[in-house]
C-alpha cells in the first residue's frame, strides 16, 4: 500500500499552476502536448499496447511517473491537462483533478504520484525499482514520508522572498533537511538512497532537486557532500535526462504562477 504524502493546499495548487523522450525501448507518442482544457474534446479509448499518463510538462509530482515510465521503457502516451481550466471528461475520471493519472487499455484509473508509480513498478516488467522484501520497500516508504515534510519549504521560501519575507530561518530550516539527507547517503556508504543503483525513492525525490537552481536553493547544500554527488550523479541518468527541462525554463514559468498566468505550454 502507497504511502501518499500529505502536503499543504498551498503546495498542491503550486505544483498545478506550475515531455517525455523515448528511451531504451519505450515509445511516447505525445497525444496532446499542448494541453488540453475546459470544453475540449476527450481522447479516445487508450491503445491495446499502451497506457497513458495525464501530465503537466512542469508538474513535479507528474514528473515522478513520467521517470518510472522512462526508466522502465513503458510504451505509453502522453496527454497534458490545463490545470487551471481542467477538461470536464478529466474530472470525471479523476474527482481531485489532479495529475498525474494513470488510464489503462481496460478504462482503469489511477493516481495519486506514490500510488501510480508502485503501480507502474508492479505491474510491468523490466527494471524493479521497489526493493523486493518487504522491509525494503517498508524503509523507501518511510522515506518518502520524511521528505514529505520537506517539500513545503521549496515553495515557501521563494513565495517568501517574492513577498518581502525574511526567509533565512526557512533557508536554515532546508539546509538542516538537506543535512540529514547527506548523513543518510554516509550512513549507508551507497550512491544512492536506495543502494548503488537507482531505485524508486531516487525518482521520488529527485524533481524538486531538479527545480533547485530555479528556486534559488542551490546554496542550501552547501556543506552536503554526498547530497551534491548524488545530484550529479541523477543529471547522468537517462531518464531524468529524458524528462528533464532547463533551469532558465523552470524559472520563466515559475515566474509566470507568480504572476497567476502560469503558461503551461511554454516553449512549444
Amino acid at each position: 500500500m502507497s504511502v501518499v504524502p500529505s502536503l499543504p493546499v498551498s503546495v498542491v495548487h503550486f505544483c498545478q499552476g506550475f515531455f517525455v523522450s523515448s528511451l531504451h525501448t519505450s515509445t511516447v507518442k505525445m497525444a496532446s502536448e499542448k494541453c488540453l482544457t475546459k470544453g475540449s474534446a476527450a481522447p479516445g479509448p487508450v491503445p491495446k499496447d499502451k497506457i497513458r499518463i495525464y501530465s503537466m510538462r512542469f508538474c513535479p509530482f507528474a514528473q515522478r511517473a513520467r521517470l518510472v515510465l522512462a526508466a522502465k521503457g513503458i510504451n505509453h502516451e502522453t496527454v497534458n491537462i490545463h490545470l487551471k481550466e481542467k477538461p470536464e471528461w478529466f474530472l470525471a475520471k479523476n474527482p481531485l483533478g489532479l495529475v498525474p493519472t494513470l488510464e489503462t487499455p481496460a478504462g482503469e484509473i489511477i493516481y495519486e504520484s506514490p500510488i501510480t508509480c508502485d503501480y507502474l513498478d508492479e505491474v510491468y516488467a523490466g527494471k524493479k525499482l521497489l526493493p523486493s522484501s518487504p522491509y525494503g520497500k517498508a524503509q523507501q516508504k518511510m522515506m518518502l514520508e520524511h521528505f514529505s515534510k520537506v517539500l513545503p519549504l521549496f515553495y515557501k521560501i521563494p513565495m517568501g522572498r517574492r513577498k518581502g519575507d525574511d526567509v533565512t530561518g526557512l533557508e536554515a530550516e532546508l539546509k538542516e533537511k538537506f543535512g540529514k539527507l547527506n548523513e543518510d547517503l554516509v550512513k549507508k556508504k551507497s550512491k544512492f538512497f536506495g543502494g548503488d543503483s537507482i531505485t524508486m525513492i531516487d525518482y521520488m525525490m529527485w524533481p524538486w532537486f531538479e527545480r533547485l537552481a530555479a528556486f534559488g536553493l542551490e546554496h542550501c547544500m552547501d556543506g552536503t557532500p554526498e547530497l551534491k554527488k548524488w545530484t550529479e550523479l541523477m543529471w547522468e541518468d537517462p531518464a531524468v535526462k529524458a524528462c528533464m527541462h532547463g533551469t532558465d525554463t523552470y524559472r520563466v514559468y515559475i515566474e509566470a504562477y507568480a504572476t497567476g498566468k502560469p503558461d503551461y505550454d511554454y516553449g512549444l
